[in-house]
């Protein structure tokens, strides 16, 4: 049972990040406007688990090892859908259709992905007004997700222990994550992007006025660059990522600005050879070069639909957004300001830092939990309704 204290000052559940090469578990806790860090683990998924029972029983198994060495508190949980499950597209309806939203979003749902409605999820986001022609029309995001989607991941998350008290989606919790800091009159005035390069997706998520604006998932990722390492190397998925973050730990950020800086080797680091060296910034740069011309894409679409709406900045997180050779290239060819993000700026992390500065993470920036922090910010308004020690309901 949780102690008095931590249920007076606002546990929140566990933030639960699942993706394709690792799985992250975050648990924070609310004291006035302070937020600590009281829990965090994370374990990497083999690359050699390519089926998907055995991957299941990996994560599950690393859930529960994570769980007994942690130290979280409850096992409610809010965690999010893998993006290959989760299906995203924009539509625009006419003022007057504004009553027959659900009857428009039912027969997308049927032609655009093949589900039924009456038995699969589809939730919406009113993104703003936009000027077609003459017309002023409603932009809507529509997510969509197959009932048995749905129904596989809580079953997962049951056999490893954890009760879910939500199930969310990546966009939605990558712009959780950042919402907070976004409070002044200023930035609320604002179109601020947030890119979560990850290893198969990356989620590009537009945001104004506290609202989400335009959602879009690009099928590049990490997987990508250690591919085209490898086809160029001639060696296997994992070798190529072990190479490519050789290099990344060749050249790191400076943390106080984020821009890029030579920084000397660790004696200990096996530096690479001139060649090998060359053949991975080769390879990198072109799946970086692909990447951002589909974020430019992105803006171009957002600047054309809603007018007037600038986009200030772009904030970067995930795995990919250690790799310096991706921002250098999206530093010269996005027209907009870039940053590494700190999705774990501001908060006490005295009790976890341990857990949380190891592998790419030991820079600091932290940027691979944006996720996992923005599920576990979900239960912050999950709480004012929901008893989690008793409660069995599943918010989608």
């Amino acid at each position: 049972m949780l102690s008095w204290a931590l249920k007076s000052r606002g546990l929140l559940p566990i933030g639960l990040d699942i993706g394709h090469n690792s799985i992250k578990m975050i648990q924070l806790l609310v004291n006035g406007e302070q937020l600590s860090v009281i829990a965090a683990q994370k374990a990497r998924i083999d690359h050699d688990i390519n089926n998907e029972l055995e991957k299941n029983m990996f994560i599950v198994s690393a859930i529960k090892q994570m769980l007994a060495e942690g130290r979280f508190h409850g096992s409610n949980v809010v965690s999010s859908l893998p993006n290959d499950g989760l299906e995203i597209t924009s539509l625009r309806l006419a003022e007057a259709q504004s009553d027959g939203i659900e009857q428009a979003l039912r027969k997308e749902v049927v032609q655009r992905f093949g589900l039924d409605p009456d038995e699969d999820a589809m939730q919406y986001v009113i993104a703003g007004n936009v000027h077609q022609g003459d017309e002023i029309k409603n932009e809507l995001i529509l997510f969509a997700a197959a009932n048995e989607t749905i129904k596989s991941h809580i079953e997962l998350l049951e056999q490893a222990g954890l009760k879910p008290v939500s199930i969310d989606t990546v966009p939605c919790a990558l712009f959780r994550s950042f919402e907070r800091s976004q409070r002044r009159q200023e930035d609320r005035e604002r179109t601020v992007v947030f890119v979560d390069v990850g290893n198969q997706f990356t989620t590009v998520v537009f945001g104004r006025g506290g609202e989400i604006s335009f959602v879009k998932q690009i099928p590049l990722g990490g997987e990508k660059f250690n591919a085209e390492i490898a086809a160029k190397l001639g060696v296997d998925i994992s070798e190529a990522e072990m190479l490519r973050e050789a290099l990344q730990m060749e050249k790191s950020f400076s943390t106080s600005n984020h821009d890029l800086s030579e920084q000397p080797v660790d004696g200990n680091e096996q530096k690479l050879e001139a060649t090998t060296r060359q053949a991975i910034v080769d390879a990198v740069s072109e799946v970086a070069a692909e990447l951002t011309r589909e974020i430019s894409l992105c803006l171009r679409y957002y600047t054309v639909t809603f007018r007037g709406k600038r986009v200030g900045q772009a904030f970067f997180t995930g795995g990919g957004a250690y790799e310096y050779i991706l921002l250098d290239v999206l530093k010269r060819q996005l027209a907009v300001e870039i940053e590494v993000a700190q999705p774990l700026k501001g908060f006490d992390m005295s009790r976890e830092r341990g857990n949380l500065n190891f592998d790419s993470d030991r820079r600091g920036l932290l940027c691979e939990w944006a996720v996992a922090v923005g599920l576990s910010l979900k239960g912050w308004k999950i709480t004012e309704s929901v008893d989690y020690e008793s409660s069995e309901e599943i918010r989608v």
